[in-house]
């Protein structure tokens, strides 16, 4: 049974299907949903702890806001995890902390050199999650 889900997020566009496709899903009514968010650590911030956001304060405040925005939108009990660090790694991270049983995660759809390149977080997460991982694609 699907009781705990880690919704990870991005600011991209497809944050919004990636929230529709979770209120899509049949989840009992004391499911709860980590709805999550990774900055990107710069080179500088891979020596801080990882569980402590340090990006710009008006950068995690905008995104701390699009986050709860998101949130009173699901009818589910939710929390928020903003977290620093490498995106994959942080949302498997909490994916374990939290004993989710589920991770649900958007997929910008890289190809070719974008994708061995940029690496794909969400490819990752699939090969890496100790649960299952639904992932969203764009349109």
């Amino acid at each position: 049974m699907l009781k705990t889900i880690l919704l990870a997020l991005d600011d991209s566009e497809i944050a919004e299907r990636v929230i529709q496709t979770l209120d899509n899903l049949l989840l009992p009514t004391d499911a709860k949903v980590i709805i999550c968010h990774v900055f990107p650590a710069s080179k500088t911030e891979m020596e801080l702890p990882a569980d402590i956001p340090h990006p710009e304060s008006s950068t995690f405040l905008q995104m701390e806001k699009q986050l709860q925005i998101h949130q009173q939108k699901l009818s589910f009990k939710s929390e928020l995890e903003l977290v620093s660090g490498d995106p994959a790694e942080e949302i498997i991270r909490l994916a374990n902390i939290y004993k989710a049983d589920l991770v649900v995660i958007g997929s910008r759809g890289l190809t070719g050199m974008n994708k061995i390149v940029q690496g794909s977080v969400s490819s990752q997460v699939v090969e890496e999650a100790h649960c299952s991982v639904l992932v969203v694609k764009g349109d």
